[in-house]
């Protein structure tokens, strides 16, 4: 992702641009414009029909879409008001579910004369990770062992990674979060089934009285059910999807690419969400099935991001992809060839400060073993955010890390002699790749979203 957020990442997907380019740089206070080149306003010129289903998340209306069916803002898991074709609608039961029916029954009504373009954006697993009623059993009360690093101290590291504030100990809600209260919107029969499954496992916990990493540890293995959880509903619903293209035939004529809006913390570094140009946030799941193109369970390594997706999707059809548009056609790689000329280090840029999470500006680049990453001073939102208060105002200052010897990037070596020739190549990297996606010297003020936090 090049933006590990899920509104820039998704406006990034259908406009093939960075975020300063197609100007959603963040959730806080972004509206994304939709008279811009997008990928489904170009197929749709082509003849093909297109539509989008589930979220959408960008505040303005969509545009380039035969038909749409939205949740509202970020949307609820049980029983979801809806927005279809403008217009307000409210259905009854779990939302991943919703989106796979209203999926399949556009695909049934389509015009089967010509090919079409569908986005089925599910919300979950976004917060408040809410499952399935059927699933809430799923892993019958499983002890998830805790990653290495969630006590994580971030000794060997800066200011930005000690001043955070989206840890599982202290920025995690037991309310809402863990499941201590339940959903505001459960009909009267589904909030029977959520009680009998939540309430004995909650008074249980109480009355264990748990305190510090004993807390801690508890509210991970919770977090980690109902996220899987979700998951698992995400799963299911891919599958039905995918079992109603190839009863019907379309699958031997239609792309499948399934991926996420961003990666996410499982508790490494005692965090979750995501933000971070780290691993585990910036890097998502990648799968695409093209029967008798792409060979089943084979796996390519280059690096691709979502930038890529509009001019891969255009290039497949047979569509212009526009100059405006920053990212490269993965074609090649699906047929087998890597072209010479592929990138070897992705350009990462977050905005959003302080609002939410206290994750500092940074940008900075991957490559197959490093990742090098400045943590700045947003120029332009100095003064403003130095009336919240000073301790606010970010340092500035650059971490390497040797992904290689140290995957879960523990400890920056930047300044370290015996990676000196290593840095020195990936800050020109770094330089080369902000002029030739067109950074601007000085970041536009509202990339860093409204001063407020969660």
């Amino acid at each position: 992702m090049n933006n590990s957020l899920c509104g820039p990442s998704r406006a990034s997907f259908i406009t093939g641009t960075y975020s300063h380019i197609n100007g959603f740089y963040n959730n806080s206070n972004c509206r994304f414009d939709g008279s811009q080149i997008t990928v489904p306003k170009l197929l749709q010129k082509a003849g093909y029909q297109t539509a989008l289903i589930g979220k959408w998340h960008l505040e303005s209306d969509p545009t380039g879409f035969d038909y749409w069916e939205i949740l509202k803002g970020q949307g609820i898991y049980y029983n979801p008001p809806m927005i279809r074709d403008g217009k307000p609608v409210k259905h009854e039961g779990y939302i991943t579910d919703i989106v796979a029916d209203l999926s399949m029954d556009w695909l049934k009504k389509r015009d089967p004369s010509k090919p079409f373009m569908l986005f089925c954006w599910n919300k979950a697993p976004h917060r408040e990770w809410e499952p399935a009623l059927r699933d809430l059993d799923f892993d019958h009360d499983r002890v998830y062992p805790p990653p290495a690093s969630l006590f994580d101290d971030y000794s060997g590291r800066g200011q930005a990674e000690h001043t955070q504030n989206m840890t599982i100990a202290r920025t995690m809600k037991l309310n809402e979060d863990n499941k201590l209260t339940d959903p505001k919107d459960l009909t009267p029969e589904q909030k029977k089934i959520w009680d009998t499954y939540y309430f004995p496992r909650n008074e249980a916990f109480q009355k264990k009285n748990l305190a510090g990493n004993a807390l801690t540890e508890w509210k991970y293995n919770r977090f980690m059910h109902d996220y899987l959880a979700c998951i698992k509903g995400v799963d299911d619903n891919v599958g039905r999807i995918l079992k109603y293209l190839d009863d019907t035939g379309l699958a031997t004529n239609t792309i499948v690419l399934y991926s996420s809006d961003q990666g996410f913390f499982l508790g490494e570094h005692g965090w979750f969400d995501k933000r971070w140009i780290f691993e585990e946030s910036a890097r998502t799941p990648f799968l695409i099935r093209w029967p008798g193109v792409i060979k089943a369970g084979s796996v390519n390594q280059d690096l691709v991001a979502n930038i890529d997706v509009a001019a891969t999707f255009l290039q497949i059809a047979g569509v212009p992809i526009p100059d405006r548009m920053q990212g490269n056609s993965f074609l090649p790689l699906l047929k087998g060839t890597t072209p010479p000329d592929w990138r070897t280090a992705f350009y990462y840029h977050y905005y959003e400060f302080p609002a939410f999470h206290h994750v500092r500006p940074h940008y900075g680049i991957i490559t197959t073993n490093y990742t090098l990453v400045h943590f700045y001073k947003p120029d332009a939102a100095v003064e403003r955010l130095a009336n919240i208060h000073p301790a606010m105002i970010p340092d500035d200052y650059w971490e390497l890390f040797d992904r290689e010897k140290d995957p879960g990037e523990m400890r920056s070596v930047f300044g370290s002699p015996a990676f000196a020739d290593v840095q020195t190549k990936l800050m020109r990297e770094v330089s080369r790749l902000r002029t030739q996606f067109k950074e601007p010297a000085q970041d536009d003020p509202k990339a860093f979203g409204n001063v407020k936090d969660d």
